[in-house]
C-alpha cells in the first residue's frame, strides 16, 4: 500500500477534503497532507476549525470528540459528522493510518521529488488559482509542485474544483490538464442513491475519489446496487 498526496486548498468545500482524510486513515493509509494559507481561511470559516501551519497537529483538522463537546464553534462539524454513513471519525478510527504533514514552503519534502514513490495526489478542494497554476506548469509552493511531480511521473493526480460558474479560461485549464493526464472530479454529487443528507452528498463525492484512488469502500450505493450490495 503505497502513501498517498493530500492537498487542501482555499476552494470552498473544506468538509470534502476532512472527510476524505478521515476515510484514507481509516483504511489503514499513510498521507502526505499539505494545506495552503487560503485554505485555513476556509476550514475556519466553514467548519470552525483552526489550523496552525507552522505548528499543525492533527487535532486541528480531525478533532476527536472531546475537542468537539468543549468548543462551542465545532458544533457545525459535530453535526455533520455524526450523519456520516461509514467510517465515522474517531480517533480509534483515523489512527489506523497516519498523517505526515508537510509545510507548503517546504520544498524539501519528499513529495517534491519524482522519485519519492506514491500512490496518487488528490487536491481538494481545488481552488482555480491551484489548477491553473498547474495548468501552466508553475511550483510556487509544495502543493503545486507536487502536482507537478505526479503529471511529469504519469502518476494519479486527482483534482476536485468547486466553483461555479466556469469561465472559459478555467474550462480551458480544465482541459489541459485532463489532457495532460490529471483527472478532473468536480464536486458534484450525484442524487441516484437517494442522499438524505449533507453528509450523504459529502460521502458521494469522497467515495468517487476513493474509486480512482483504487480503494475500496461503501460511502454510498451504487448504481444498480440492491440493499444488500448485490
Amino acid at each position: 500500500m503505497r502513501d498517498l498526496v493530500v492537498a487542501m486548498t482555499g476552494a470552498s468545500g473544506a468538509l470534502y477534503a476532512v472527510r476524505l482524510l478521515e476515510v484514507l486513515l481509516g483504511t489503514g493509509h499513510t498521507v502526505h497532507l499539505t494545506i495552503s494559507s487560503s485554505a485555513t481561511t476556509v476550514l475556519e470559516k466553514e467548519l470552525g476549525l483552526k489550523v496552525d501551519l507552522k505548528h499543525f497537529d492533527q487535532r486541528q483538522l480531525l478533532p476527536i470528540e472531546a475537542d468537539l463537546a468543549q468548543d462551542p464553534a465545532l458544533q457545525r462539524l459535530k453535526d455533520l459528522r455524526s450523519g456520516f454513513s461509514d467510517l465515522r471519525s474517531t480517533f480509534s478510527e483515523t489512527s489506523k493510518g497516519r498523517v505526515l504533514y508537510h509545510h507548503c514552503g517546504d520544498f524539501m519534502a519528499g513529495i517534491a521529488s519524482g522519485s519519492f514513490l506514491t500512490g496518487g495526489m488528490v487536491i481538494c478542494p481545488c481552488s482555480m488559482g491551484t489548477l491553473a497554476s498547474i495548468a501552466g506548469g508553475h511550483s510556487e509552493n509544495l502543493i503545486q509542485r507536487a502536482a507537478d511531480v505526479h503529471l511529469k511521473e504519469r502518476r494519479k493526480l486527482i483534482l476536485v474544483p468547486r466553483e461555479t460558474p466556469l469561465s472559459s479560461i478555467q474550462l480551458g485549464n480544465m482541459q489541459h490538464l485532463s489532457q495532460a493526464g490529471a483527472t478532473i472530479l468536480p464536486a458534484m454529487p450525484g442524487f441516484y442513491h437517494n442522499p438524505q443528507s449533507i453528509q450523504d452528498l459529502i460521502d458521494f463525492v469522497v467515495g468517487r475519489i476513493c474509486d480512482h484512488l483504487g480503494i475500496e469502500h461503501k460511502l454510498f450505493k451504487r448504481w444498480g446496487e440492491t440493499h444488500d450490495g448485490q
